[in-house]
């Protein structure tokens, strides 16, 4: 279902998602919605040297990851720094907790809403997609992507707007966009990131 290029950084994890009902019947319980800010309870702990390990990750292919470029679980730390680090819906959350506190990017994608088959590789000159109702676009020269039939779809710094999830999600991947340099983080974030999911009644189900 996905085949991964080689890479000398990259320690991928993914999986897939089946929640019990759509997500817009599947509103965050409390416990979950906690996990948003930066002060709560969690396995892991972000730090320097992740967030380093991470942009070497992404630097790798040539990309800059910088500005408005920077690995998305930075812009959870200055989110949920500043408060503004809200719920979405269950799915999106639970990436975002993950996320924020282990200090890896992650990507969710709707498994209805896009193509198989799926390839993670790096993106060449004129790769770019919309990622955001406004149709702003991003340029992915050099950068990391998950690439389904019609493109690329999902990175570390943002997603295509095309297979985002929404209201009527049930079926989901998930991609930890880890580092080899951070030893088993990685697969520490995916297990308390499959507990969680477990907790909310999703199936999991790990990709070779």
């Amino acid at each position: 279902m996905l085949t991964v290029d080689p890479h000398p950084l990259l320690d991928l994890v993914a999986f897939t998602s089946t929640f019990p009902a759509p997500l817009s019947a599947l509103p965050s319980p409390e416990w979950l919605a906690a996990l948003l800010k930066g002060d709560a309870s969690a396995p892991l702990t972000s730090d320097d040297a992740v967030r380093g390990a991470v942009r070497d990750l992404l630097r790798h292919g040539g990309y800059k990851p910088t500005g408005r470029g920077k690995p998305a679980s930075e812009y959870l730390v200055r989110a949920a720094g500043d408060g503004s680090l809200g719920s979405i819906n269950a799915a999106v959350d639970a990436c975002n907790a993950v996320s924020l506190h282990s200090g890896l990017p992650i990507s969710v994608v709707d498994l209805d809403r896009a193509q198989a088959p799926f390839r993670v590789g790096t993106a060449i000159t004129g790769d770019q997609y919309v990622f955001n109702a406004s149709g702003q676009t991003i340029d992915l020269e050099g950068l990391l992507c998950l690439f389904d039939a019609e493109g690329p779809c999902a990175n570390a710094v943002k997603d295509a707007q095309r297979t985002k999830t929404n209201a009527d999600t049930r079926r989901t991947m998930t991609l930890l966009w880890g580092s080899k340099e951070l030893g088993n983080r990685t697969e520490r974030a995916f297990t308390w990131y499959r507990e969680l999911l477990e907790r909310l009644g999703a199936t999991v189900e790990r990709l070779p």
